[in-house]
């Protein structure tokens, strides 16, 4: 596993509207969640650069009973490596069972960050 995240190359990660993710759950009866959930870990797998991560598995075991714990633990390890702030998988992991909007809320506002274009420094130029 690569501690160090890919900040080389073209955005890894999308920016994502918040309100109009609300929406889509909403309109969807939760199947955008899924789709969100594979989402997130395919971009943070390409930060973190770690090959064993398998966001498709994770997204199909979130539909075998018991399993799916394991799913949202191996997305909450990955998020752990990925997060601004360091945030113990344990407690996303915990997040996850109790009241997943609070993962689904701290994920994509961190992701979000990531996915702002660095604003390169200009040179002032002479007049």
């Amino acid at each position: 596993m690569n501690n160090e995240l890919a900040t080389t190359g073209p955005t890894l990660v999308k920016r994502r509207n918040m309100w109009l993710q609300v929406v889509l759950m909403v309109v969807t009866f939760g199947i955008y969640s899924i789709y969100w959930f594979y989402q997130t870990g395919k971009e943070m797998k390409a930060l973190t650069r770690d090959e064993s991560a398998q966001p498709i598995l994770w997204t199909v075991l979130l539909f075998v009973p018991l399993l799916n714990f394991y799913a949202t633990y191996k997305h909450s390890e990955l998020f752990e490596q990925v997060s601004s702030e360091r945030l113990n998988r344990w407690i996303v992991f915990l997040l996850w069972i109790a009241f997943t909007p609070a993962v689904w809320l701290i994920v994509q506002m961190d992701l979000n960050e990531k996915a702002k274009p660095k604003l390169q420094q200009s040179v002032p130029t002479a007049v």
